[in-house]
């Protein structure tokens, strides 16, 4: 869709983007708080940025508890979501053009005027803990925390988060809102039709009731190589597996492209030289590769699910593949079509507001950097195959990798697997 994007600063310290999408029949807004995991008071009430997002569409000023305002927020067809990371509470809506401003108006009252309360908080706690110990039977959302860990990053496992849900009160609610819930604090992207509205949009912004506060600053871990983390299932029949090559810099779009093509490349289809040889040999059903980038570091995961019997034969060809790649043992007929891969699946990627809001958040929201949609497609027609290859040993060479999986086999044989990958 086309669109245009504009950077403005409020009167009262937040920051955001508007982006007119001419013809548009929804509004989508974005809005984030650093005010994640990281900002909790202190680990004994790490879960405490969770519970407050699950608070924040319960009671408000206007509304006595979360089923009325849910009754008039949706009445329309409008859809509400938030999440929770480290970093970031994010609170998320899409609506009908036609009610963007009565929208915008709940989102402000959900936002700026919530009435935390005892019965709410209760209820919110018990479905924290159920949505957590719902999540310990994923077990890929079971071994990437300790994958984190295992680099030095200062996060909790699953079970640990789930342990602290117990202590959160009231007042700490109320503390890690006021705090973090602040003007300066606040970054958000509206996309729609803008034409016409730039100025009451500014206008209704400006005019939230938060404090001015302060802008946090994103932490800085300590990264390290970390030992194999073996995560011991009884009833786990295969072995789940995650591991991360970490650099310590935030990669460029340009440079994420590329590294995207080589992921395309070991991984993306049943044609990939990584997980296409592995399921022609019947070793694995499925696995992939992905590139994850934040303020400071940038993370190579790759991940997937091997029987036992198989699990020493698809990490020598992970070893071998790999070998090849960083040695530069790519040909250009690949290389191109990776490319002309990742051209087509961007192309795709922006058919609706939320799409597009979605692109420019990822960087947005880390780095306060807009990078056009527009320049996207010269940006991948640029990339290289040298500096693909080159950014691939960056990630290696490193020395920071962490390895996790969960299966009911001894130890050794998940730290022979980690073994293996001798890159």
């Amino acid at each position: 869709m086309r669109h245009s994007v504009e950077e403005i600063q409020l009167k009262n310290g937040a920051k955001g983007l508007l982006i007119d999408i001419p013809g548009a029949s929804v509004m989508a807004t974005r809005i984030q708080f650093r005010a994640g995991m990281l900002y909790a008071k202190n680990k004994d009430v790490y879960e405490l940025p969770h519970v407050v997002e699950h608070l924040a569409f319960g009671a408000n000023a206007k509304y006595r508890d979360e089923q009325a305002f849910e009754a008039e927020f949706t009445k329309n067809g409008a859809y509400h979501n938030a999440w929770t990371s480290d970093v970031s509470v994010c609170y998320e809506t899409e609506c009908a053009d036609f009610e963007w401003d009565r929208i915008m108006e709940l989102q402000r009252v959900s936002i700026c005027e919530p009435k935390f309360n005892e019965e709410e908080l209760k209820s919110e706690k018990a479905n924290v803990k159920s949505e957590l110990t719902g999540y310990m039977n994923d077990y890929y959302r079971l071994l990437w925390p300790r994958v984190q860990q295992a680099v030095g990053e200062e996060v909790l496992d699953l079970s640990e988060r789930r342990e602290t849900i117990a202590n959160i009160e009231l007042k700490d609610i109320r503390e890690h809102y006021r705090r973090t819930h602040t003007a300066k604090n606040m970054l958000f992207i509206i996309a729609g039709k803008i034409h016409g509205r730039r100025r009451k949009i500014i206008h209704e912004l400006e005019s939230w009731p938060l404090k001015e506060g302060e802008k946090f600053e994103i932490p800085i871990s300590d990264l390290h190589a970390g030992e194999a983390v073996a995560i011991r299932r009884k009833d786990a029949e295969n072995i789940t597996f995650g591991f991360s090559l970490v650099t310590p810099r935030h990669l460029e779009p340009k440079e994420t492209f590329a590294m995207n093509c080589l992921n395309h490349l070991l991984n993306g289809t049943t044609n990939s030289k990584i997980f296409g040889a592995a399921r022609k040999r019947g070793l694995v059903y499925g696995m992939g590769s992905s590139l994850a980038v934040n303020a400071h570091n940038s993370y190579w995961d790759f991940d997937g699910e091997v029987n036992t019997e198989n699990a020493l034969e698809l990490f020598d060809l992970i070893q071998e593949e790999m070998m090849k790649a960083l040695n530069g043992e790519i040909s250009d007929q690949d290389f191109e079509a990776a490319k002309s891969y990742a051209l087509g699946r961007f192309q795709m990627g922006a058919q609706t507001p939320s799409q597009i809001a979605d692109y420019y958040a990822e960087n947005y929201f880390a780095n306060e950097v807009v990078e056009k949609y527009d320049n996207m497609p010269n940006l991948i027609k640029g990339v290289n195959k040298a500096q693909m290859i080159e950014l691939a040993r960056e990630f290696a060479g490193s020395g920071i990798k962490g390895f996790a999986a969960v299966s009911s086999v001894e130890k050794a044989v998940i730290s022979e697997l980690m073994m293996r990958l001798n890159f």
